[in-house]
């Protein structure tokens, strides 16, 4: 899983940056440092740093003249590896140990400590014909040469430099509470009694690709005919960065043609899956952060822990958070419609609909001996 780049500077200098992994999880009360790394420079460079830095981008690279850039630097941080500083001379992993010892002299280990409330790397899906980064918040690791003059500044033209990619996510919770539960009575004009709806998931998080099971209960107490069922699941992007904007995109669309007569009760267990490969064409879709040749899947939904250490959507900032730091939030909600029509041979039309919705958690699931119950989150 090492990462290496390297930029050659001259026909005699060259800098590398060598990092053990590029995922860094979010455990939503700490957050992985950015420690398994280490850098190779010439000795004779007269001055090294190191950034770390966090961007939104609203724009596409080929949009960028005439000195504006589609690009909103929301954290960063910079360290100077050589000369070596107090700084940088943390205390150093095994990783950075075995990096620093491959690298031979030249070789520094550096270590970045990531707040707690900075976003999650989220892609936007651009179109097939776009090409370049695409738009989303990413996490970039950058070493490049300075001069004593801009100090710890780095020059937007400077080329003497070489960075990559690394994502910022979250994983799936170890414990979760029971699935969440829904249901409504409607009642239809000129009729005394009314249509009962429930819908229910069996679990609160589902890993991506994962079959969600939505249980589906109906009490048909009228005379008129359910025709048909329909489950939807949309996506819900708020983009908090720049203005209060908000994208809902349908993900999934499936229609059932169990049909439930007047005066009868249905009860059904419905699997659906949303899939990133059936939403490729959809300009907009929120996507986990995508490194290159990688794939990906869709957006997490962006989480907060409660007060009994279980999982819960982010639909408020945590106290003392500064919005503008939340970067990208994602939700998701699972719609269950009942198509209800007069009944009878003359007016099978649907005419009205019965409708409940239910917050739908998608994540990824954590690797093999990943821990993260809520014990080790420091709750």
């Amino acid at each position: 899983n090492q990462v290496i780049t390297t930029t050659p500077f001259s026909f005699f200098s060259q800098i590398s940056l060598y990092l053990g992994r590029r995922d860094f999880v979010d455990r939503i009360d700490t957050v992985d440092t950015v420690g398994e790394s280490s850098l190779l420079y010439d000795p004779w460079l007269l001055l090294v740093l190191v950034q770390l830095a966090c961007a939104f981008r609203y724009g596409r690279d080929d949009l960028d003249v005439i000195d504006l850039s589609f690009k909103r630097h929301i954290w960063s941080q910079t360290i100077q590896v050589y000369p070596a500083t107090g700084e940088a001379d943390l205390a150093t992993t095994p990783t950075q140990e075995i990096l620093v010892k491959k690298a031979g002299d030249q070789g520094h280990p550096f270590t970045f400590t990531l707040p707690k409330d900075l976003p999650c790397s989220v892609s936007i899906q651009p179109a097939a014909r776009h090409a370049g980064k695409p738009c989303g918040v990413d996490f970039e690791v950058k070493a490049y040469i300075g001069n004593e003059q801009d100090g710890l500044k780095e020059k937007e033209d400077n080329i003497d430099s070489c960075s990559f990619i690394i994502r910022k996510i979250q994983y799936a919770p170890s414990r979760t509470s029971a699935g969440p539960r829904a249901s409504i009575k409607k009642r239809f004009l000129m009729c005394t009694k009314a249509v009962f709806l429930e819908a229910s998931l069996d679990k609160e998080v589902y890993c991506h690709g994962e079959p969600i099971s939505i249980t589906v209960k109906i009490n048909n107490n009228t005379g008129k005919v359910v025709k048909k069922i329909r489950i939807t699941i949309d996506q819900t992007t708020d983009v908090l960065l720049y203005s209060a904007d908000k994208y809902t995109t349908s993900i999934l669309y499936e229609e059932f043609a169990d049909q439930v007569h007047g005066n009868t009760t249905f009860e059904k267990v419905y699997q659906v899956t949303p899939l990133l490969g059936n939403n490729k064409d959809k300009l907009g879709l929120a996507l986990d952060g995508k490194l290159k040749d990688e794939d990906t899947d869709l957006a997490s939904t962006t989480m907060k822990c409660s007060l009994l250490c279980l999982s819960a959507p982010l639909t408020a900032k945590r106290p003392g958070m500064d919005k503008e730091i939340l970067g990208i939030l994602v939700s998701y909600k699972i719609k269950t419609i009942l198509m209800v029509s007069r009944g009878g041979f003359y007016l099978p039309c649907p005419i009205r609909d019965v409708s409940v919705e239910l917050p739908l958690v998608p994540m990824s699931p954590k690797p093999a001996g990943e821990n993260l119950s809520c014990e080790n989150q420091g709750t």
